[in-house]
């Protein structure tokens, strides 16, 4: 595995919209105030093309653009690196257009974005060996007061911590919009584990180690067997897999659906281990008595591996900050902790 360089002191920052732009509010005040912070830590920032265009389908611009946009910027030395403007929809459609030869041959950089942004924070482990960070947009910097997670994934893509841990509360709804962009984390909740050894749960997991990588369901389920699945080879060259996994729009129907698409395509064949963030549309949701977990543990289980369930992953704010593609130690029993390992 490839690991970046952490951003330096007056680094440069790229930022590029493979996925959703800046355009419309609250996104472009959320990023407007983001930049002025990092400008005002000492970095400077670089804007792609397309990071205020909204002239696509489901992603800032063209698949062609885009797939140029984040080549371009990806293989640049202008720039030390990457942060991506938002997620979206159809990222997936710039990937015929995203030269990975020329990414595998750069030098590498540090890539950052979560949901949408799985096509590419995935890929770079998978398909160019490479690490990335599987974290918050350019606009959750632009809150009034950074929440810690935030404030981690500074540390992170700065080398100054390589643990994380998980937080005590988290939002059900967000409180940002178009007359409040700078509001923080609306942290109603209350976060609570929930483990599984297997299918049975348990009120403490063993320590368990791999090679961490996952993503956004939504987006990996996508992946299954097209020609930029190259999950056998990365398992045959890491024995031990830690997945994390987080959904959006998927019920929990859909969870079961993509998790044995996964299942039965083999890529869990090393699982070391699981960490499951907070589901967005199928939080607390049961279909015909199937919930949140029986989605997971029903398809997950059978490989009798530790299953961290509510994690603080994904798109029910905060987050922790994944360094993708790193060694990971995982202990979890009332909190998880994830120390990474660049190797």
């Amino acid at each position: 595995m490839r690991f970046p360089a952490f951003l330096k002191e007056k680094g440069t920052i790229g930022l590029v919209a493979p996925s959703f732009g800046c355009s419309d509010e609250p996104y472009k005040s959320c990023m407007d105030a983001a930049v002025l912070r990092f400008k005002n830590m000492g970095y400077k920032l670089v804007e792609g093309p397309n990071c205020r265009k909204n002239d696509g389908i489901g992603i800032s611009s063209t698949p062609e653009n885009c797939g140029k946009e984040l080549t371009d910027y990806y293989v640049s030395s202008d720039n030390d690196m990457l942060i991506a403007c938002g997620g979206g929809e159809l990222m997936c459609e710039t990937l015929d257009y995203v030269d990975f030869d020329a990414i595998k041959s750069a030098n590498p950089k540090w890539y950052m974005g979560y949901s949408d942004n799985t096509n590419f924070t995935f890929l770079l482990n998978t398909i160019c060996d490479t690490a990335s960070i599987y974290g918050p947009s350019i606009g959750a910097f632009g809150q009034e007061n950074l929440h810690q997670a935030l404030v981690d994934t500074i540390d992170v893509f700065t080398g100054k911590k390589q643990r994380v841990t998980g937080y005590d509360s988290f939002e059900i709804e967000s409180l940002k919009d178009e007359e409040h962009p700078f509001v923080p984390y609306n942290l109603t909740e209350k976060k609570e584990l929930r483990l599984f050894m297997g299918e049975s749960e348990v009120n403490r997991l063993p320590e368990f180690k791999g090679i961490i990588t996952g993503g956004c369901l939504d987006c990996l389920a996508n992946l299954v067997g097209t020609k930029y699945d190259d999950v056998a080879a990365f398992n045959e060259k890491y024995k031990e897999v830690i997945w994390f996994v987080e959904a959006c729009d998927l019920n929990t129907m859909s969870i079961r659906r993509a998790l044995w698409n996964l299942d039965r395509a083999g890529w869990f064949k090393n699982a070391a281990g699981f960490i499951i963030g907070r589901p967005l549309a199928a939080w607390k949701q049961d279909l015909m008595g199937l919930d949140q977990y029986k989605a997971v543990t029903a398809i997950l289980g059978k490989y009798g591996k530790p299953i961290v369930m509510d994690a603080d992953v994904g798109h029910l704010a905060p987050a922790m900050p994944i360094i993708s593609g790193a060694y990971a130690t995982v202990t979890a029993d009332t909190n998880i902790a994830i120390d990474f390992t660049l190797k």
